[in-house]
């Protein structure tokens, strides 16, 4: 397994070269990137400023911070309105089409980037950039492996973690402890507004139920009303589950992996659910390919629910999700979504959490989640560690 901090310029190259043939669908000129996701994508780097790249020929790294930046490709910038006279300056030209990410700026962001460009049309880059990341390079695929292993090894250190009478913040404390020390880089990036989450997520007993506003597949109160999301401070106790959702993100490519530990022995009840899960992804494994529909998957896993007769407890119970994957990568919740309307088929190079979960009253949350990645012929599973219901 190959591990390095730093993209090859070959895998570079190829994102750019990509990102070209989609403007070019687009008709489009040029792109203008902002984001810190994005310009990492592009550059494997992370600066102030922007990355600029036209249908041909090579990106300019426009760069504010840090000041000292060395790169054939970057060029020293005050403010973003020093833009037009460096392309001019370059024999860049003026574009007539500009594409910049309308999604992920403010209003004003997004007035004064436009103006630096008075007669081009604009357009938006998000929706190109959310496609594209889709499919991953093999060096991509690399990194996320790598997470996926070094994920797996501290899922197993998780019972060294525990000691009896503890809360689940404790326990958490103490999980993300030996997440650093293994490397993770402590950052759990989202795609969207209102998706704040800190290392992960842990569910004990009933804190499963609580609804959250925000888009994850359960919930949880949280520990304060600002952030309402995961454990807050239920004491773990025998008779109920500990659902341990942490981010495997030990590379700036995070793997997505739940597995769920007891307090002492559970309802039978709560195994049976925890077994469907379990089924709903041995079927994955069996049938899905390149090609295969993401609503179709999300449809069977409804209709096992209720074969089972788990229909209410399915993806929550006061508030149910309505989907049961999403893709993964750089952010935790990239395309495609798993989910009835969805339109996507899966394609080769394509990476994604399956997370078909159960709460049940009284009990907690059951269910695995795992990371998968789409090869030629199936998918490959790149989360592995133990599913069935670890005691603590």
């Amino acid at each position: 397994m190959n591990y390095t901090k730093y993209p090859p310029a070959d895998d570079l190259k190829t994102r750019w070269v990509r990102l070209q043939e989609l403007l070019s669908e687009e008709g489009s000129d040029a792109c203008l990137i902002s984001s810190s996701v994005n310009i990492y994508y592009l550059t494997g780097m992370v600066f102030n400023g922007f990355f600029y790249l036209q249908a041909t020929g090579n990106p300019i790294y426009f760069v504010r911070r840090p000041e000292d930046l060395q790169h054939p490709y970057a060029l020293s910038i005050r403010k973003a309105e020093d833009i037009p006279d460096l392309l001019l300056k370059n024999n860049s030209g003026v574009p007539g089409s500009v594409l910049l990410e309308a999604d992920q700026m403010t209003y004003s962001e997004h007035v004064r980037l436009q103006a630096l460009f008075p007669d081009a049309k604009i357009g938006n880059a998000t929706p190109l950039l959310r496609k594209q990341r889709m499919i991953k390079t093999s060096w991509e695929i690399e990194q996320l492996k790598y997470s996926g292993k070094i994920h797996a090894k501290v899922y197993s250190g998780i019972r060294d973690c525990y000691h009896p009478g503890m809360s689940d913040v404790e326990l958490q404390s103490n999980v993300e402890r030996a997440m650093r020390l293994a490397g993770s880089i402590g950052l759990f990036r989202s795609f969207g507004s209102n998706m704040d989450i800190y290392m992960g997520s842990m569910l004990a007993g009933d804190n499963a139920e609580v609804p959250s506003p925000f888009d994850f597949a359960l919930g949880g109160a949280g520990i304060h009303p600002s952030l309402p999301i995961g454990s807050n401070g239920s004491v773990l106790k025998e008779g109920t589950s500990l659902m341990v959702d942490m981010a495997g993100n030990y590379t700036a490519y995070t793997t997505d992996m739940t597995r769920v530990f007891s307090i002492g022995k559970l309802p039978a009840k709560a195994y049976y659910a925890h077994q469907v899960s379990i089924d709903m992804h041995n079927r994955l494994i069996s049938e899905t390919k390149p090609g295969t529909s993401c609503a179709s998957i999300y449809n069977y896993t409804l209709q096992m629910a209720a074969d089972a007769g788990l229909s209410d407890y399915f993806m929550g119970t006061r508030q149910q999700a309505k989907f049961v994957g999403h893709g993964v990568g750089i952010e935790i919740n990239e395309l495609p979504v798993f989910m009835g309307r969805s339109v996507d088929l899966l394609q080769p190079g394509m990476t994604f959490a399956f997370e078909p979960k159960f709460v049940l009253p009284g009990v907690g949350a059951l269910g695995i989640e795992n990371t998968y990645l789409v090869t030629d012929t199936g998918i490959e599973k790149i989360t592995n560690f133990e599913e069935n219901i670890l005691e603590l």
